[in-house]
């Protein structure tokens, strides 16, 4: 790369500003001048939660993982979409939206006076997921209860604390998901006795809660499952709570790095499995998602996203965000439970720093070839950027061949969410959040799942700009597929 490339780069990233700084509004309209084709068998809703407001009263958040929750939702109907986005009414938001500026420590960043929930945690953005739960939607954040909103208008109804089974200082992740019910987990940090909660409820709301002693207190944001089992690759990255409480650091400067302590994957039984927890040895690396697991007769393959070190400190300062992004691949491996060791490692070639990847949800926890990310194809690159391609890997065919690379100065956000034809599953869709910096502009487009590199299908145009989002999901309508 010639000197002369190097302000070109930086030149192309420099709306990344635009992404972040501006005040995001709340509305409800339909979606009008779409370009493209809706499917008109796509029938349910699209929602999205992500981080919202970086900015009031002088001073600005750090970090991406700083802001308020919003979630945004398109209900597509006869092949017409309807817009809504709220933020979600967290005490955080309802006490700073009176005092009109922040009060509360965030993720990333600290001030003189902030506050805690109780003096001991963060007052939780619910920011990072959203999906429905029956005939709940519930938003997520990190280490905190969920919140139930209004399925359509995206009002608040309140914390979700699952019939009085939970309370508002159990620890619960970001990341559950839905499988015969809920499952997810949460870390308890100790300086001597950190532990693992694992959660399951079944269809009808019943709770099989358990606990698993750690060695070390893992940052871990994300997790697999199976029929059987439960998946959680454990990098070797901590959190020293104490830093959290006693200086009055964020939670990213209490994070500490330590690669010499290696990798594993702890993997526990779910409710009516006699298997007890095991633990293997991974090697090294950082794994913020997991893609998928499924077991075979004899093998459990896990496949996650593996990053040569944390990407939390790539998030920060806004908007100078990847600037050193590390390395990061899809990589497979191969267990034999009952010799408890791993017989092999398979990364699969892409360079381009992927995250927030996605699958068919109908395949989740079992077998599946095809998966759905965003990539940055500037890693290795000096300077500031961000997402811009959309791509699609398969593990049957052993690469990362099929990939949409948006316009320059133009961005990809949120993670794809993969939507089928219930009548033609090899008819697929995949939605994507889309923003124009330099027109301080956002849509969403719908591509060809098994085809991206093709470019969206549809393009619908939003009124006002919404902030790069996290995590997606589909639900769909209880009306049946339409003609």
């Amino acid at each position: 790369m010639t000197t002369a490339a190097v302000p070109a780069l930086r030149d192309l990233a420099a709306g990344l500003e635009h992404c972040f700084f501006f005040d995001a509004v709340e509305d409800s309209y339909d979606i009008a001048d779409a370009a493209g084709q809706i499917p008109r068998w796509l029938d349910g809703s699209w929602y999205v939660n992500g981080p919202s407001r970086f900015e009031r009263a002088g001073r600005r958040y750090r970090h991406w993982l700083d802001g308020d929750g919003m979630v945004c939702s398109l209900r597509f109907e006869n092949g017409r979409a309807r817009f809504v986005n709220r933020f979600v009414r967290t005490p955080k938001w309802m006490a700073e939206e009176t005092a009109g500026r922040f009060l509360y420590r965030a993720f990333g960043t600290s001030f003189p006076g902030d506050l805690l929930r109780r003096n001991v945690m963060l007052e939780s953005p619910v920011n990072v997921s959203v999906f429905r739960y029956g005939p709940r939607l519930l938003a997520f954040g990190e280490q905190s209860l969920p919140y139930e909103l209004d399925p359509d208008t995206l009002e608040t109804r309140g914390e979700f604390d699952f019939g009085g089974r939970l309370n508002e200082l159990s620890p619960f992740a970001a990341h559950a998901k839905i499988d015969r019910g809920l499952l997810n987990f949460g870390i308890s940090f100790s300086a001597d006795r950190p532990m693992l909660n694992t959660y399951e409820f079944d269809e009808a709301g019943a709770l099989t809660r358990r606990r698993y002693p750690l060695d070390q207190p893992y940052s871990l944001h994300d997790f697999g499952f199976t029929p059987s089992h439960l998946v959680f690759f454990l990098s070797p990255l901590l959190m020293k709570f104490d830093r959290f409480r006693s200086d009055g650091v964020s939670v990213v400067d209490a994070l500490t790095w330590e690669p010499e302590l290696g990798a594993r994957i702890l993997i526990t039984p779910r409710a009516g499995c006699p298997d007890p927890p095991i633990t293997v040895e991974a090697g090294g690396g950082y794994s913020l998602h997991v893609i998928n697991c499924y077991e075979t007769d004899a093998h459990l393959i896990v496949d996650v996203l593996l990053l040569d070190a944390p990407v939390y400190s790539e998030y920060q300062p806004l908007p100078d965000l990847f600037a050193n992004v590390p390395r990061c691949r899809p990589v497979r491996y191969v267990i034999d439970l009952a010799a408890r060791e791993l017989l092999a490692v398979c990364p699969m070639p892409y360079p381009h720093a992927p995250d927030f990847p996605s699958i068919d949800p109908a395949r989740a926890g079992k077998s599946y070839s095809d998966f759905w990310m965003l990539g940055i194809p500037d890693q290795g690159k000096p300077g500031r950027k961000f997402f811009s391609h959309l791509a699609h890997g398969s593990w049957e065919r052993g690469d990362v061949g099929d990939v949409y690379q948006a316009p320059a100065g133009e961005y990809l956000c949120a993670e794809p969410c993969f939507v089928a034809n219930p009548r033609d599953p090899d008819d697929a869709i995949v939605i994507c959040e889309h923003f124009r910096p330099a027109e301080r502009a956002s849509s969403i487009l719908l591509f060809h799942a098994f085809d991206v590199r093709r470019g969206p299908i549809a393009s619908l145009p939003l009124q006002h700009p919404i902030h790069p989002g996290f995590h997606s999901t589909f639900a769909r309508s209880d009306r049946g597929p339409a003609e």
